[in-house]
């Protein structure tokens, strides 16, 4: 289960439906992940909140796209995920996507990392990026990374 709290009230405006989008993403992601089943608490933010929040948890004094929040407990609650929505519309237009798929992507990606997903190793981050691909696939999204992989070419 995933329970939403919109923060920044602009995301209403900017994601339609973002309640049944997270939910989508969540069914999605449980079906190739089991252990996402569990609780998890989706904030979808502003660009200063987030900044306080990474420079607060991570010591980065800057706003980012999303951060997880595993729990790191024995329970059934997995943890949080955090959203930011001024880098979220300026990355989707940078990417010239939907923020719609672009904040999909963003939630399943904050979702892997609650069950212990990660990718600062290149070995790790091919695994993550397979398995968001995989998700996204099932949500009917683009490969995110599939524009990377042609660049490279």
């Amino acid at each position: 289960m995933i329970e939403l709290r919109i923060d920044d009230e602009d995301w209403s405006h900017t994601l339609p439906a973002p309640e049944a989008l997270a939910r989508r993403c969540y069914e999605a992601a449980v079906k190739l992940e089991p252990d996402l089943e569990g609780e998890i608490a989706l904030m979808l933010t502003g660009d200063s909140e987030m900044q306080a929040l990474n420079k607060r948890f991570c010591s980065k004094d800057m706003s980012t796209n999303v951060l997880s929040f595993p729990s790191g407990e024995e329970n059934d609650f997995l943890g949080d995920i955090a959203l930011a929505r001024e880098t979220c519309v300026r990355e989707a237009a940078l990417k010239e996507i939907s923020i719609s798929d672009h904040a999909a992507h963003l939630i399943v990606h904050g979702m892997l990392h609650l069950i212990g997903y990660d990718h600062q190793i290149e070995g790790d981050a091919e695994a993550m990026e397979r398995r968001e691909a995989e998700i996204l696939a099932r949500l009917g999204i683009k490969d995110p990374y599939a524009d990377e992989l042609e660049t490279i070419r």
